[in-house]
This record gives structure tokens, sequence and C-alpha cells, in this order.
């Protein structure tokens, strides 16, 4: 049928109208309504094809009066994307993953991309059902995180499927791209700050020894005491609990001897500096006066509650989700990326340290 199916007229059919209540509106009764071939339906809404303008609006206008929605996996067959990427989130309580959450579906939007989320918390099965879940879907690419960015086995995804990049997360296999926040720049940066603000006794209250972030953040305080030609004992480098309970404790160890208590803190997470803070108080010493706090996370809404006010390190996540974004886009496009990227932490200055550094 030539001519754009001979342009003949819209014409409204009882049988469409009175279709069964609940029965999904397809391709025919759009063509049918718009009196023009299922082609051509096809090729008005993908924006395809050489139709006339009034063809194609009247196809249009029909898919609207009868509220039709394209199949999305039929097109993404068609064109070979379906315009969707996965992300698994190990963190059930959204404390890391709803930042990098915003900062992916921020760059997919761009892109007219939607982001499906699925949490696993620490099930494997669970995890592996959501990976079946995604790749039936036939997302383009998935992105993995978690609560914490220690090693974790790879997603069981084949080489043919979509590209997989780690989020604040990252594995052993060597071809997998990981994005993480630089723990140890960050953990740099806070010392870096209590040293020019004048600080020479300067403890570091962190997490389990066996983070590989506790031990990252740790290499960070001591290398800006080392430049600064300043001392860390060990005796004012404590692990523990991340908790504000730990971070109590951890004071009250901190001042037994008194005349070496320390007159700055660098903290492992904003709980424990949390827990320093109201250590520091109930023992009338005063913050920021006699000590300096750092925090690391910001956890705005217990940084800004904490008395004094968290300075802290923040990670940038909802950056690292945007540069995974950007990054998953290069590798849908067929580049091949691999390896650890670590992307810079930035110093949030609050009240805890009582003032700005001197630079």
């Amino acid at each position: 049928m030539s001519e754009d199916d001979k342009a003949r007229p819209t014409r409204d059919f009882g049988e469409t109208r009175k279709r069964a209540a609940g029965q999904q509106t397809t391709i025919h009764d759009v063509a049918r309504l718009a009196a023009v071939s299922i082609g051509t339906v096809s090729k008005a809404l993908n924006r395809g094809g050489r139709l006339k303008p009034e063809t194609r609006e009247r196809v249009i206008a029909a898919a609207k009066q009868l509220s039709f929605r394209p199949n999305d996996l039929a097109q993404s067959l068609h064109r070979g994307h379906s315009l969707t990427v996965g992300l698994i989130s190990k963190d059930n309580f959204g404390r890391f993953a709803m930042p990098i959450m915003e900062g992916l579906e921020e760059c997919m939007a761009d892109r007219s991309m939607a982001v499906f989320m699925c949490n696993a918390t620490d099930d494997p099965e669970r995890e592996s059902h959501h990976v079946r879940s995604l790749l039936g879907k036939r997302v383009d690419g998935i992105v993995v995180t978690a609560r914490r960015a220690d090693r974790r086995p790879p997603l069981e995804v084949a080489a043919s499927g979509p590209p997989v990049i780690y989020v604040f997360s990252q594995t052993d296999d060597p071809d997998a791209l990981c994005l993480l926040p630089d723990d140890e720049g960050g953990s740099f940066m806070a010392t870096e700050h209590l040293v020019k603000l004048g600080r020479r006794r300067i403890a570091h209250v962190t997490g389990p020894e066996n983070f590989e972030a506790v031990q990252l953040r740790r290499r960070g305080y001591r290398a800006a005491l080392q430049a600064a030609g300043l001392s860390a004992p060990d005796a004012h480098c404590l692990t523990g609990a991340w908790s504000e309970a730990w971070g109590r404790q951890a004071l009250a160890s901190l001042f037994d001897d008194a005349d070496n208590a320390p007159d700055g803190i660098v903290c492992g997470n904003d709980q424990i500096a949390r827990g320093i803070a109201d250590g520091l108080r109930e023992r009338g010493v005063d913050a920021p006066a006699a000590v300096s706090i750092v925090g690391f996370d910001n956890w705005q809404i217990l940084a800004e509650a904490t008395r004094p006010a968290l300075t802290t390190i923040d990670m940038n996540l909802k950056e690292l989700g945007r540069e995974a974004g950007r990054r998953l886009m290069e590798m849908i496009a067929g580049a091949s990326m691999k390896g650890v990227r670590r992307l810079p932490c930035s110093l949030i200055v609050r009240d805890s340290c009582g003032g700005r550094a001197k630079s």
C-alpha cells in the first residue's frame, strides 16, 4: 500500500473502545485506528522511515488515544539496546548505596536510560536470582555496590553478557573495573588539616583491623604525620568497632595518660567521632579548643547533629555513581576498561576543629 497507506483518515472503531477490561492494547489496534499498516505504526513510533508528517502525527495521536506503549523488550531486540542498567547492592541500609544510585540515575537520565535497583543483602542465592532477572530483561550493563569496599567474588555474568562495574566494591577478577573512594588520600587530608591548625599530638581511632579501608586510612594518617615531622605512637592509633560506644571507650584509653593526651583526633568514621565528641564533653574537655576532631564519611544527618558539628571527610559517593555511569556508557559502546580507580575525597569543615587550616 503506497503513499503512507493511502493516508486514510483516522477511524474510531467501536470494537477498539470496547476491549475487555485489563486487555492490553496492541500495535494492531493502533494500526486499525490510524488506518495504516503495522509497519507504518512501527516507523512512526520509532521516529524512523520516510513518512508524511500528517501520517506520523495521526499514528501518534491514535497511540495516545489508546494509551498504547510499545513493548520495551521487543524494542530492545530491534535496536540492540534496552536503555536500562541494573544496580545490585549488598548495602541493605542504603547508607552508601543510595548516594551512588542517585549519581548513577542522574548520569543515565541524561542519556534517557533507566536504572533497576536490586537489594541482595549478603545472600549469594538472592544475588544470583537478581542477576538472572536483570539478564532476562536484557539490561545494557550492571553496577555492583556494597556497604563496604572489601573484595568479593566476581558477579556470575558470561563474557558475552553486559559490562559490569564494581562501585564502592571490588573483586579479584583482573579484568574487572572497580571504582573506589581514595581512603588513604582522605585520611591524609584530614590529618594534614589538623597539622595546619597547629595540632601536634594527633591520634587515630578507627574500625576493625581486617577492613581494607581501615588499613588505608591508617596509612594516610601516618603519611601525613611523617610529612609534618610528627610521630605516630602505637598508643595513639586504636582499632575497634564502627560505633559511638567504641569512640567513647577509645577516648578513655587515650586520656589515661593525661600528660600525653592528644590535642587532635582523626576518626575512621563519623559514628566513632560522635562517640569521641560525647566522651570529651562528659570529661569536661572543650572541643575544639583543647581537642580537635575530624570524622570520615560525611554522614550528614549524624555529622550536623553532633556537638560540636563534625568536620569530616566526604567520600563523594554521588560523584562515584556519576563516574560509574560515564564509564558504563563507554563500555556499552565497546570500550574495554579494567583495574582499580580511586576518586578523590573532600574535606567538609564544620565546628569540631575550631577553624580553617592555614595553607
